[in-house]
């Protein structure tokens, strides 16, 4: 075999190699946001008309505010017997207001790989939305339409408001997000270890990867139910506070 004839194959092997990183590199950094946008619409559009065909309660129902440790919480809004959320569907949407006004994700049920390609994913086995215990949520740092992207500018106070149909559910971050690893199962238990939380409450685990463009380790905050509110009411202050 000649020089020149190994030289050429070499360069097409080189070529092809770096033809497959690009579209490699594009796929991830844009394609898998531009699959992600159609799939998260797609999943909210599907719960409002869900919605849309249930009844709301009208009733004014309680609702709590309060700064700094959990309060008293309000009557557990989610019931005894509410029918389990269903395996990779979505149930609510949430907003954090720190993330900017066009921020909205869908919660589904279940943290699996296909799940969070559609939206954030509610860890099977914590608390209901609302109710006591730890309302539990995952969700991309980046790929798959980046929706935790700007997860270290969260800081204690800000809101994270959710929406199932029928309520509004404000809560309120306790800490600037934490860093540990990912067997690290404490940061999700009914009182999250680590959290700062010395009692039963209602409250809300948000977690992320990091580094940005790793999984080596895990971000989390953690948040109590501040208040809630029927639907019927409007829009929460939290989205203007």
């Amino acid at each position: 075999m000649s020089v020149r004839l190994i030289v050429r194959t070499l360069s097409e092997i080189c070529i092809t190699i770096g033809a497959v990183i690009v579209l490699f590199v594009a796929y991830v950094l844009f394609w898998t946001g531009v699959t992600a946008e159609g799939a998260t619409d797609g999943e909210i559009v599907r719960l409002q008309e869900e919605w849309a065909r249930q009844p709301v309660a009208t009733s004014p129902g309680p609702e709590q505010t309060g700064p700094g440790a959990p309060p008293a919480p309000p009557p557990d809004p989610a019931p005894r017997t509410a029918k389990p959320y269903a395996s990779g569907r979505p149930f609510a949407v949430m907003y954090v207001p720190r993330f900017g006004t066009g921020w909205a994700w869908p919660v589904l049920e279940g943290t699996g790989a296909a799940t969070l390609r559609k939206g954030l994913g509610h860890y099977a086995g914590s608390a209901r939305l609302g109710a006591t215990g730890n309302f539990s949520v995952a969700g991309h740092r980046r790929t798959h339409g980046d929706p935790f992207k700007d997860f270290p500018r969260l800081r204690p106070g800000d809101a994270v408001v959710l929406n199932d149909g029928t309520r509004w559910f404000t809560y309120r971050i306790r800490n600037k997000p934490y860093r540990t690893v990912p067997g690290d199962v404490g940061v999700v238990a009914p009182v999250p270890v680590k959290s700062g939380f010395d009692g039963p409450g209602r409250y809300l685990t948000l977690t992320t990867c990091d580094p940005e463009w790793g999984s080596s380790h895990r971000l989390v905050v953690w948040a109590h139910l501040d208040a809630t509110q029927p639907v019927t009411r409007g829009e929460p202050e939290a989205f203007h506070s």
